[in-house]
């Protein structure tokens, strides 16, 4: 009697390690699908800034020039 309760008291402690083991996976899995989808985004958006930041120079060279060009 006292053997099976031994081993079913085991048994519970194995399947909360499962489900331990189960929820660190999850996480883990989780957090390399974000740090695979924000590495591609991150880069998107510094080409996206550093097209602007070429239009926005030429914007201003565009209006200093007329404004040179009015005087």
């Amino acid at each position: 009697m006292a053997e099976e309760n031994k081993t079913s008291g085991q048994g519970d402690q194995n399947q909360g390690d499962v489900v331990k083991g189960d929820f660190s996976t999850i996480l883990i899995g989780v957090g390399t699908l974000l740090d695979s989808t924000m590495a591609p985004i991150s880069k998107v958006v510094a080409q996206a800034l550093d097209s602007l930041t070429v239009v926005a120079k030429q914007i201003l060279e565009g209006v200093s020039a007329s404004l040179g060009n009015k005087k």
